[in-house]
């Protein structure tokens, strides 16, 4: 126990990586097997080591705690205890945070049978669990349940009086039909939502700002770009003006969807001005690194398209640091190393670019798979990068392994199928050798599934080597 209130004086000093042996420590004394207390030691020290890992923005480490100690819990008190339902929550919204939707989709239908069997009919604890799985839904593009369980959450709100929280569950049911473009009933959740927070909260509170937001996201979708900048002014304004009791992370969070308005109105400048100040924000406290460089990656972006190449590169440069430090390794990680090559080809530094490349593309192969859209922008851009280096070999063969996956498992109708295949073509030549092509079928070459992806090829430098954004 002293261990564990070691830890947590560190926590609360801030200094989190100084919390950790601590606690790694003490998951090492207690013995499970010799009864509930050691169970629960056991259980609190995997909980709370999780639980700060997290803070230090090491997410995998810190789903594997968790399931840890949820693991000792349902060998101590079974699988249908109500506690096993809240552990079981608890790692689901981890799994959620880590974008590991199918995951945490299993085990939010397993807190919800528990709650089930333990509670009323439509209960808070029901209701908290149907919003969970509506948020794993959406972002599976299950609009449809998810709409379902929001709508059975905000019953079971409404009969218990919980009036802010079923405001709440409307601006999540607008963001459900704003998805399925039933703009609308998308725009009448919204106000209602904004008519409860405003009479319950005030006019400057940040959710009635937040509701803002999504209503400047709906018009700008359907065209009404003035009625758009004026609510991301009016969210502005509370957001520069914070009331007491404001978390920076909700102000962080608001400028960072403003921001994605402004970018995609042409504005890019005053979109960096806000991704610059949510940054500030956020650079002090604790367990938001990953946050930071998810905001450094758009920055790099943004910087890319306006043709600051340095500026883009030192963005993403700073974003791979953070993010080698959490020990990330998704898809994520993939893309912004990705990001960051094509920024150094921009450069002329080609040899850090095939390294960023080469690393890139492991990542990708791993979490998304050879075919993946992502992963083949990345084949793309490393067989660019080759034959800038004079590897034509190494071109050539990672050219053919892309044709042959376009022609074997995805179809050719995808235009960037025409684009490498002269390439290939160009580079054979230049080799002395031809491909081994054998013609297929109309029917076999043609994916009825397949969609063009949108990609910016780098124009001014490099351009007829294919690089792909």
């Amino acid at each position: 126990m002293s261990l564990h209130v070691l830890a947590a004086i560190y926590c609360s000093l801030g200094r989190f990586d100084e919390a950790v042996p601590p606690l790694e420590r003490a998951i090492k004394v207690p013995d499970p097997t010799r009864g509930p207390d050691h169970s629960l030691a056991a259980f609190s020290g995997h909980m709370q080591l999780g639980d700060t890992l997290s803070m230090l923005g090491q997410i995998d480490r810190s789903i594997s705690c968790y399931e840890e100690g949820l693991k000792i819990q349902i060998q101590t008190l079974g699988e249908t205890d109500p506690r096993v339902g809240e552990t079981c929550r608890y790692l689901a919204e981890a799994y959620v945070q880590a974008m590991q939707f199918n995951k945490a989709e299993e085990l939010c239908k397993k807190t919800l049978e528990i709650h089930r069997a333990h509670s009323e009919p439509a209960s808070l604890e029901e209701a908290a669990d149907r919003r969970l799985m509506a948020i794993i839904c959406e972002a599976k593009g299950d609009y449809e349940n998810a709409l379902e369980h929001l709508v059975l959450a905000s019953m079971a709100m409404i009969a218990s009086g919980q009036e802010s929280e079923v405001a709440s569950i409307d601006v999540s049911i607008g963001n459900i039909y704003m998805s399925l473009c039933r703009f609308d009933e998308a725009v009448f959740s919204y106000q209602k939502a904004l008519t409860v927070f405003k009479s319950s909260k005030g006019e400057t509170h940040p959710t009635v700002a937040s509701v803002f937001v999504r209503l400047a996201e709906l018009y700008h979708r359907t065209g009404k770009l003035r009625e758009s900048k004026s609510y991301c002014e009016n969210a502005l304004r509370i957001y520069n003006k914070p009331v007491p009791g404001t978390t920076v992370e909700e102000i962080a969070g608001g400028l960072t969807e403003i921001s994605a308005i402004y970018e995609s109105v042409d504005e890019p400048e005053e979109a960096l001005k806000l991704l610059q100040k949510s940054m500030k924000l956020l650079e002090d406290k604790p367990g938001q690194q990953s946050a930071i460089a998810g905001l450094e990656a758009r920055m790099g972006v943004m910087y890319y398209t306006l043709g600051r190449y340095e500026d883009a590169r030192n963005a993403f440069e700073s974003a791979v640091t953070k993010l080698r430090a959490a020990g990330e390794k998704s898809a994520f990680f993939g893309v912004v190393l990705n990001q960051m090559g094509l920024a150094c080809v921009q450069l002329f530094k080609i040899d850090e670019a095939g390294e960023l490349f080469e690393e890139a593309r492991g990542i990708l192969e791993q979490e998304r798979g050879p075919c993946d859209q992502d992963t083949l922008g990345v084949y793309s851009n490393l067989a660019a990068t080759y034959d800038a280096m004079g590897r034509i070999e190494d071109a050539i063969e990672i050219l053919e392994q892309v044709l042959k996956l376009r022609e074997e498992k995805l179809g050719t109708a995808n235009p960037d199928f025409e684009d490498e295949k002269k390439r290939l073509a160009e580079l054979l030549k230049e080799a002395g050798r031809s491909r081994n092509y054998k013609a297929k079928s109309l029917q076999n070459l043609i994916d009825p599934n397949a969609r063009p992806t949108k990609k910016e090829t780098s124009a001014k430098k490099w351009s007829g080597l294919g690089f792909k954004f």
